[in-house]
């Protein structure tokens, strides 16, 4: 029986928006086009997400490689929670509801320890029982490692959770450790997959 309703941030609870950040900042769209790639990558994101090593460094370094978009990189240190444009539509409503019967919520995400701005900012935030941020845990999505840790810290049963996350291969990476999930797209969707589960 399901019990716990473990949920991703990005995509799920809030929105972002890499294109939308730039573009506010920097209005030539041939800089834009050459900076996106720099700076929202796979490799990137993965060193974000972990956080070996501070935030501050990772954009340092990135500067130091390409200290033409020296401003361009300090502004997005400095701003980088404007990222998030806002809660997905119709969540908070819905967890409400979801609590009140008795579910418990968990967040689970690859995110930077930024992340703290942005869960200052959203009331959705304040509905969560409890959370595993990866640069905290230095793990990220899928690897198994994560999943393990959020069970342990909140003492969960993975056949009685069931995960929400905008990408497959991190629903995948729970369903290899016993825990179902859904690929998440919009509120109206995940609420109408969980009539599957609960």
């Amino acid at each position: 029986m399901i019990k716990n309703l473990i949920l991703d941030f990005g995509r799920v609870l809030v929105d972002y928006d890499f294109d939308l950040f730039f573009k506010q900042y920097i209005p030539d769209p041939e800089r834009r086009r050459a900076l996106g790639p720099i700076l929202n990558n796979e490799q990137v994101q993965k060193r974000v997400d972990k956080e070996e090593i501070p935030f501050a460094e990772i954009i340092g370094e990135l500067i130091e490689r390409h200290p033409d978009f020296a401003s361009e990189m300090r502004h997005f240190l400095t701003h980088y929670d404007s990222i998030v444009t806002g809660e997905v539509p119709g969540m908070r409503e819905l967890l409400i509801r979801l609590k009140e019967r008795g579910f418990k919520l968990y967040g689970l995400t690859n995110w930077c320890s930024m992340v703290y701005r942005t869960m200052e900012q959203y009331e959705i935030f304040s509905l969560l029982d409890g959370y595993v941020i990866s640069s905290e845990e230095k793990v990220i999505k899928p690897e198994p490692e994560i999943y393990q840790r959020l069970f342990e810290k909140f003492s969960l049963k993975p056949e009685e959770c069931l995960f929400a996350d905008d990408r497959e291969e991190n629903i995948e990476g729970g369903r290899r450790l016993g825990m179902p999930g859904i690929v998440f797209r919009n509120a109206a969707q995940y609420e109408e997959e969980l009539k599957q589960y609960i």
